[in-house]
């Protein structure tokens, strides 16, 4: 298992890609077949999940079968449905759709909130334009308000959209509010990493039930690496972009190994829970 990806990260890209398909419910053993696929052991499924239900990502449910098992709660769910639209739907944007902005004040004797604040407007990916002044693309309105609402932190926040009107180059403050070396480099550590394994799937015959368990480790390693990147670079215009951004490939990259191996993973996924393949 490469380093980056971890246990926990793993069986929340797993119920995204195939969880919602079944009962919605896994039980820990079947948890555990499908993970081992991919490296991670016994133990570490376990530890995993107790920490994914205290923190009110899973809750206890029982399976199809009436065995115990576990499900994500709605507010898992919610997260996945608005990951889904950045993930497999890669935006085109132009400079002209506008930008939301989130304008927050946070009391002194609420300064922890302040700093969750920041955190999650950083994971949605916004820039930060000033202190206390962050914005994003503007099509990433529903989600932020989504966000902000769940985490109770809307009180502190006004929202607003609208255009950039200077007095820089629209390009050149976008570089100033987003750390686009960094973004790059991820870019490109994903596409070192999964761009050879889709030319390999493409020098040889179509994925095939025999085949299943390698197309499912391949695609859940790739979508693991991938759902990180529509966070971190939220699909900035790319006329706002340094020539050479590496961004339109990486997506392409992780469109042909989903179009290539998503079925044939489901295969094995089925395969791999008794009475339900």
């Amino acid at each position: 298992m490469a380093e980056q990806h971890t246990p926990r990260s793993l069986i929340v890209t797993l119920y995204g890609a195939y969880g919602r398909e079944t009962s919605g419910s896994l039980a820990v053993a079947e948890l555990i077949r499908l993970l081992a696929a991919v490296g991670v052991d016994a133990p570490s499924v376990r530890s995993s999940v107790s920490r994914l239900k205290r923190r009110g990502l899973l809750e206890a449910r029982p399976t199809a079968a009436g065995a115990a098992g576990y499900a994500l709660s709605a507010d898992a769910r919610q997260l996945l449905d608005d990951g889904d639209r950045r993930i497999y739907a890669p935006p085109s944007p132009g400079a002209g759709d506008g930008w939301v902005l989130a304008v927050f004040s946070v009391p002194e004797s609420e300064r922890s909130k302040r700093h969750v604040l920041r955190s999650r407007l950083a994971g949605l990916g916004f820039g930060t334009a000033a202190p206390g002044v962050w914005l994003a693309p503007a099509r990433l309105y529903d989600e932020t308000r989504h966000t902000l609402e769940r985490l109770q932190l809307a009180p502190y926040v006004e929202l607003f959209k609208g255009e950039h009107l200077g007095f820089a180059p629209t390009a050149e403050a976008v570089a100033r509010w987003w750390d686009l070396p960094a973004l790059a480099k991820q870019h490109e550590d994903f596409l070192d990493r999964h761009e050879p394994v889709l030319r390999a799937w493409q020098s040889r015959p179509a994925p095939d039930p025999a085949g299943a368990g390698a197309a499912y480790r391949d695609y859940l390693l790739a979508l693991d690496s991938w759902r990180r990147l529509p966070y971190a670079d939220p699909g900035l215009p790319g006329e706002l972009l340094p020539h050479g951004w590496p961004g339109a490939r990486s997506a392409e990259v992780f469109g042909a190994l989903h179009g290539l191996l998503r079925e044939t993973g489901g295969a094995f996924v089925r395969g791999a829970l008794p009475g339900r393949g």
